[in-house]
């Protein structure tokens, strides 16, 4: 079993930005492939980036060269490092892992999920 726990999540300009962080229970955290996820009112719930276990990243391609996922396995701690943040990234974002190094988009693929953080970029 994994839990999650977001934070991070705030109110920004729009060129902003914020750092998301997602913390996990579990002492094989590092076999874990982590993404996070962003639902906008009225959207579905989209994967913004991901992390696998073996290091690999993805990033929609609206967030490229915007947004940095990283993991430090030591802390049990996955990252998302917003910058340029626009208000069209407004959304509750949620961390979620599956095990494996496979990074899939659909969040049925995700085994475990965090209560979400709510990120409100105005502009």
């Amino acid at each position: 079993q994994v839990q999650l726990v977001e934070s991070g999540g705030g109110l920004v300009q729009a060129g902003g930005s914020l750092r998301l962080s997602c913390a996990a229970s579990g002492r094989t955290f590092s076999t874990y492939t982590v993404g996070w996820f962003r639902q906008a009112p009225g959207k579905e719930r989209e994967l913004v980036a991901a992390v696998s276990s073996d290091g690999s990243t993805y990033y929609v391609d609206s967030v490229k060269g915007r947004f940095t996922i990283s993991r430090d396995n030591a802390k049990n701690t996955v990252y998302l490092q917003m910058n340029s943040l626009r208000p069209e990234d407004t959304a509750v974002y949620y961390c979620a892992a599956r095990v494996g190094r496979l990074i899939l988009d659909r969040h049925a693929e995700y085994n475990y999920w965090g209560q979400g953080t709510q990120v409100t970029v105005s502009s």
